[in-house]
């Protein structure tokens, strides 16, 4: 393999040219996959979301089931200690006595009213739990047919592609090899700062391929010359002739 430090700027121009043809089939193939990818992480995330709401909501309603069942208790025991007190009034021996006793009563059916508000709250509560789950869990299987649908979708694009990506992005990676680092680190930056991933383009009728400003007649002897790498001085691509880039001028 040719060492770095000895390639002629004409053929870090090829190089580049050649690179930058690979790496946009690879872009093609990645445009055919489209939004799916997006679209099955976006899923995936909200079936997520959507299964822990659910879980979290279920365990909300087992402890207002709980709560419930504490508060019916409590209801029980006031009746108890209700027929108790009125037993004992039967036997008390001055007004005092009743009268406590009397006081107790009260307290006690206070107690299962304020029981029952809270079971009667507990019981809503849980009741707009359980809609909420029935919903989400409508949502989730929704949501998780549309998943299988996409991945489906997307599997299918991927086993049609995957040997041709493989075999373009080992055949990007060897041609970097070739590339002097810092052309390589020029070429990648400007790649990602492209809206179309073009870092290198020919001069077309003239003008830039990427951005199409004109480009005056002494600057494209220059890039004809091949004597040392130029860029377009509106968007800064790496500026090729025809003749590389194998694109024949009208």
């Amino acid at each position: 393999m040719t060492d770095k430090k000895e390639l002629t700027v004409e053929e870090k121009l090829r190089a580049l040219y050649e690179l930058q043809s690979n790496d946009s089939q690879i872009d093609r193939i990645k445009i055919l996959r489209g939004e799916l990818p997006l679209e099955v992480r976006d899923l995936e995330d909200e079936i997520e979301g959507l299964e822990t709401r659910i879980t979290n909501f279920k365990q909300e309603v087992e402890e207002f089931a709980k709560d419930i069942e504490q508060k019916q208790n409590e209801i029980k025991n006031c009746a108890a200690l209700i027929i108790k007190y009125e037993e004992q009034q039967m036997n008390v021996r001055n007004n005092r006595e009743y009268d406590s006793l009397t006081k107790e009563i009260e307290f006690q059916k206070l107690e299962i009213e304020l029981c029952e508000k809270r079971t009667h709250e507990f019981t809503q509560l849980s009741e707009e739990k359980r809609r909420v789950i029935a919903e989400s869990e409508s949502l989730l299987t929704e949501r998780s047919a549309d998943l299988a649908h996409k991945r489906s979708e997307l599997d299918e694009i991927i086993a049609e592609t995957q040997k041709e990506e493989e075999g373009l992005s080992d055949k990007s990676d060897t041609i970097q090899t070739v590339i002097e680092p810092r052309l390589l680190t020029a070429y990648k930056r400007i790649r990602g700062n492209a809206r179309n991933g073009l870092a290198v383009v020919s001069v077309q009728r003239d003008a830039c391929g990427g951005c199409f400003n004109k480009i005056p007649p002494q600057r494209q002897l220059d890039i004809r010359s091949r004597k040392k790498v130029i860029v377009c001085e509106y968007c800064g691509r790496i500026l090729v002739d025809d003749e590389i880039s194998g694109v024949n001028e009208d």
